[in-house]
């Protein structure tokens, strides 16, 4: 939709000026679930916001939400795999992972707000953050809306998560937990 020629709403528009930022960009394409962690990560984060929120993209590695991009970038992480074999995807995640570890206080949480359920985020961060990468405990059990849901929920009530360490090779698994009820 935002790559279609022709395209005329605000979004497109931004995009063609080279306005639009990669945070708005993925907030866009991929709903409720990718506002949830951005919303989440920018009001929780410790550093100055946005340096303590970053995007795990799908060949730039680590990316901060204000990033103008483009269309041909956008097309590139179209062709892009997140995928553990991926060789653009590992090398660049990789390569910010271990920038990130090396500027990172002793006592620094690195909180991974994308799954744990697989290992494309997790096999590859761990090795190099090692006990400081961790997630909400209350993701388990949750799919993708439920998780963005409860993340714009906690946003909102200023209710930062519990979190819990994880390793590369953990599959956390729990039981769905209850739906969450009526926003207020």
């Amino acid at each position: 939709m935002l790559l279609r020629p022709g395209a005329d709403f605000q979004m497109a528009k931004e995009l063609e000026a080279g306005m639009l930022t990669l945070g708005a960009a993925f907030s866009f394409m991929s709903g409720l679930y990718f506002r949830g962690k951005l919303t989440y990560a920018q009001t929780f984060g410790r550093r100055p916001a946005p340096a303590a929120t970053l995007i795990i993209t799908p060949t730039r590695g680590l990316q901060k939400p204000d990033t103008p991009v483009t269309a041909a970038i956008l097309r590139e992480f179209a062709a892009g795999e997140v995928d553990v074999n991926d060789g653009r995807y590992r090398a660049a995640l990789e390569r910010d992972a271990l920038a990130l570890s090396r500027r990172l206080d002793a006592g620094a949480r690195v909180v991974l707000l994308g799954s744990v359920a697989t290992g494309k985020y997790v096999d590859i961060l761990s090795p190099l953050l090692g006990d400081r990468l961790c997630y909400p405990a209350s993701f388990i059990g949750r799919g993708d809306m439920s998780r963005g849901g409860l993340l714009l929920r906690s946003a909102a009530a200023g209710m930062e998560l519990e979190y819990v360490a994880i390793q590369a090779g953990v599959r956390p698994r729990g039981r769905r937990p209850p739906k969450l009820g009526p926003r207020p």
